[in-house]
């Protein structure tokens, strides 16, 4: 890997590490829905001048039925259900269960008719990421928090979902147009969401809620995107699908410094089975897919 490769990936692996501590901050005052219409809006502002002046957005809009099912699938139900999430979970334990992305990736490929030759090491791989998972769901997450387990579900599933529409049917629109488009139609969604649902704040956020807010749109959201476009130029989105094994790591240092959250024996046990059977469920399979923003 070239320095640039190794600056754009160290830079990314911070950026789509900390979003869950940021939620965590965030859904401390505002609901998720608030936060989802933030973060999705202000992330909006800042890519679709970009997208317009590249000539991005008429084209990625001509392919609207796909735009939608992508858009539900990466931000609209994920977004909203990690949010809501992290009111009942750490949010290293939530980082750490998206790890488990690539395991429900190969699942995916079969549904949608594009199933991989998998190798026995492929099913192992699987094997021991599904016990790292029971792992952090049954002895380090523990029996009350189930339905935050269950939402996270959902955004794994779609996590691991919205690249594999965005590779099938919409591999040759151009990147950040796409992303522009799918964040501003995601904040258009959100607005009647809030209003019904009374969601919208009645006193002005602390300074740390709207730190974060601007954290998760500006750096996690926006930036992030950029540096993955210009990291997959730089080292292929194979190499760059290695960004999913990072993230965790940074998630749980974060929690750990930032929020004192507490480290048991069983989320290092957890860790180590989920990255390993990602690793190997992804080794040398078809599911070429680009990485995703799993936060």
């Amino acid at each position: 890997m070239t320095r640039r490769g190794i600056l754009l990936f160290a830079a990314l692996g911070i950026a789509w590490g900390i979003p869950y501590l940021f939620i965590k901050i965030a859904v401390g005052e505002l609901q998720p829905e608030m936060v989802v219409l933030a973060r999705s809006g202000l992330a909006a502002v800042l890519l679709l001048p970009v997208a317009l002046l590249r000539r991005e957005v008429l084209p990625v809009l001509r392919r609207w039925k796909p735009l939608l099912v992508y858009t539900a699938l990466e931000i609209v139900i994920p977004w909203y259900f990690l949010s809501s999430a992290e009111q009942k979970l750490p949010s290293s334990t939530a980082g750490l269960l998206l790890a488990a992305v690539p395991l429900a990736g190969v699942g995916v490929a079969f549904l949608m008719g594009r199933p991989s030759r998998l190798s026995r090491l492929n099913w192992l791989g699987m094997a021991v990421g599904m016990l790292g998972v029971a792992a952090l769901v049954g002895l380090d997450v523990g029996g009350s928090d189930l339905l935050a387990v269950g939402e996270m579900a959902f955004v794994v599933v779609g996590y691991a979902a919205g690249p594999a529409v965005l590779a099938r049917y919409m591999s040759d629109l151009p990147g950040i147009g796409v992303v522009a488009v799918s964040l501003a139609l995601t904040a258009v969604v959100y607005v009647p969401f809030v209003l019904l649902r009374g969601a919208w704040p009645t006193a002005w956020p602390s300074s740390e809620v709207i730190v974060s807010i601007v954290v998760l749109a500006v750096v996690c959201s926006a930036l992030a995107f950029i540096l993955m476009v210009a990291l997959v130029g730089e080292i292929g989105p194979i190499k760059a699908t290695a960004i999913t094994y990072v993230n965790p790591a940074v998630a749980i240092l974060a929690g750990v410094l930032v929020l004192r959250e507490p480290v048991t024996v069983w989320t290092i046990v957890g860790f180590a089975l989920v990255l390993s059977g990602s690793y190997l469920v992804t080794r040398r399979t078809a599911l070429e897919v680009p990485p995703t923003a799993a936060a």
